[in-house]
């Protein structure tokens, strides 16, 4: 089990498990939210030494976003609404803790909740 509150700051396994992981997990929840083939892509940036980078699924109509930038606040998940995948600014920040990448569904939830389908 990975902590995803482990800094990946400096720390290249921690960084390679946390990429690896969360790209797992996307690809799990594309298919929990039954989207369609081509409808979205999954890409991941790992950035400088000092930084998580982050790990994104686009979809034709939201984006969500994982990485370490909000820990503090205790979030690290990014929901956005957007037209398109050239859209990389669409609607208002939806933050959830990265926690819910244990948890499928309940992350499920939250972007249907964020992208209005029940």
């Amino acid at each position: 089990m990975i902590s995803w509150t482990r800094s990946c700051s400096y720390d290249d396994e921690q960084k390679r498990r946390f990429h690896s992981t969360a790209l797992s997990r996307l690809k799990k929840l594309a298919a929990e939210l039954r989207l369609a083939t081509g409808s979205y892509e999954i890409r991941s940036n790992k950035a400088g030494v000092a930084v998580s980078g982050e790990i994104t699924l686009h979809h034709d109509g939201f984006y969500l976003q994982v990485g370490q930038f909000g820990l503090s606040s205790g979030h690290g998940i990014l929901i956005r609404t957007c037209k398109g995948r050239k859209d990389v600014t669409g609607g208002p920040n939806h933050f959830v803790g990265l926690q819910l990448l244990d948890d499928i569904p309940a992350l499920a939830a939250n972007v249907r909740a964020v992208i209005g389908v029940g």
